[in-house]
């Protein structure tokens, strides 16, 4: 890298790229799909998550990682578009918070449906995710101009309060040991939600600054290692979020904010060509990350190992190098249409498999066991994922616009 005051100034571009929607939009893909194998049995294991205590990764273990590296990614466009459209830091700060608010809501809402007792809370247990995901895309909805005031306003608040009223009356856990809603873990979005909070924010008071993004990553590397060799005293460990303290997922945030920073600043200069050799190399450096930490601590998601974050960063990456060629370089991002939905309207994608199974257990459909088995499940889930994709498609022609 050249000096500061260059650095700032070549990255300071708030030119979207292609790439970044659309790896988020197979990430999201990936995502249902691989949510979805629990439906079906014959198939290959390595295409699902690897047990807790194995030293190892299937598919499923690289999906949630590359959605967390995905929106590290796109933390420097979408903060970089805000300034310019007139942001102050502190109006960019009320935006990350709001935002994070929201993810924790969502993810502490759907972590509970996981335990969720009938009998203890007296109504049937598929009314539940479909009742929270509607109540979700009401409160986060970006409603038209043309509306009437009062209906997004009359829309939220009943939103709002039947999300209190289920937190109210949940029950959740087996006879004898029933409990109420609680945050026994954030679940998927909420783990995303605290690692968003703290790339974002550290990415907001960088400023554009290369260096101090280098640092904020090689330190959250450092406490992922150091919380693996017990060398973090436990009740920092309590008191902070397992996200944050934890270091690995934040780690895959902000190597995402890093992998950005020296993307543009290659391709602000028209050098693709060394862009391509430095993300390959920083790719090959973490490989060997991952190859040096696995024998200490072993390769495993459940256990949000050093070796897991290096890995999978690199895969990330790879893949981000790969996309950007063939969609913004060789300009063929029209082959990726079909999946658009989920890069542009992901967290709306990521609700709709909710709102299918809650129809599907509604109108009481099973699928034979033919579908379900071996090759033909997996087509079948395949489907299933593009399917989603779609009705998020056909929501977005309705209006339905989450924005948080």
């Amino acid at each position: 890298m050249k000096s500061k005051s260059a650095t700032h100034e070549a990255v300071t571009s708030s030119n979207r790229i292609a790439t970044i929607d659309i790896l988020r939009a197979l990430t999201m893909v990936l995502m249902i799909f691989v949510n979805d194998l629990w439906s079906l049995k014959g198939i290959p294991e390595w295409l699902g998550h690897v047990e807790r205590g194995v030293d190892g990764i299937g598919l499923a273990d690289v999906v949630f990682p590359a959605f967390l590296f995905i929106v590290g990614l796109s933390l420097p466009y979408a903060i970089n578009n805000r300034r310019k459209k007139g942001d102050t830091e502190w109006q960019l700060v009320q935006h990350v918070l709001l935002r994070t608010v929201a993810l924790l809501i969502m993810g502490v809402f759907l972590v509970n449906g996981e335990t969720y007792n009938a009998a203890a809370t007296g109504m049937p247990k598929m009314y539940w995710n479909p009742m929270i995901c509607i109540a979700f895309i009401l409160i986060w909805n970006t409603y038209p101009d043309t509306m009437k005031k009062y209906i997004p306003v009359v829309l939220r608040s009943i939103a709002m309060i039947t999300l209190i009223i289920l937190a109210i009356i949940y029950r959740g856990g087996q006879e004898g040991n029933i409990h109420r809603f609680s945050t026994s873990w954030w679940g998927i979005l909420g783990l995303i939600g605290w690692a968003y909070l703290v790339s974002a924010t550290l990415t907001v008071i960088a400023k554009n600054n290369f260096w101090i993004i280098l640092g904020g990553w090689i330190f959250f590397c450092i406490v992922s290692m150091a919380g693996k060799a017990h060398l973090i005293p436990r009740e920092v460990m309590t008191i902070i979020p397992s996200a944050i303290s934890g270091g690995t997922l934040t780690g895959l945030t902000m190597g995402g904010v890093l992998t950005t920073m020296i993307f543009q600043f290659f391709v602000n200069k028209n050098e693709n060509l060394k862009m391509t050799l430095a993300l390959t190399g920083f790719s090959a450096l973490l490989i060997v990350l991952s190859v040096i930490t696995r024998p200490y601590w072993g390769l495993a998601k459940l256990g949000a190992t050093p070796a897991w974050l290096y890995l999978c960063s690199a895969f990330t990456i790879l893949a981000f190098i790969t996309i950007y060629w063939i969609a913004d370089i060789g300009k063929k991002a029209k082959w990726f249409d079909l999946i658009k939905p989920a890069g542009t309207a992901t967290i709306l994608c990521y609700l709709v498999p909710y709102l299918v199974y809650g129809i599907r257990n509604f109108l009481h459909i099973s699928l034979p066991e033919v579908l379900r088995t071996g090759s033909v499940g997996l087509l079948k889930t395949f489907l299933f994922a593009m399917l989603c994709v779609s009705i998020t498609g056909l929501l977005i022609r309705f209006g339905v616009r989450m924005k948080l």
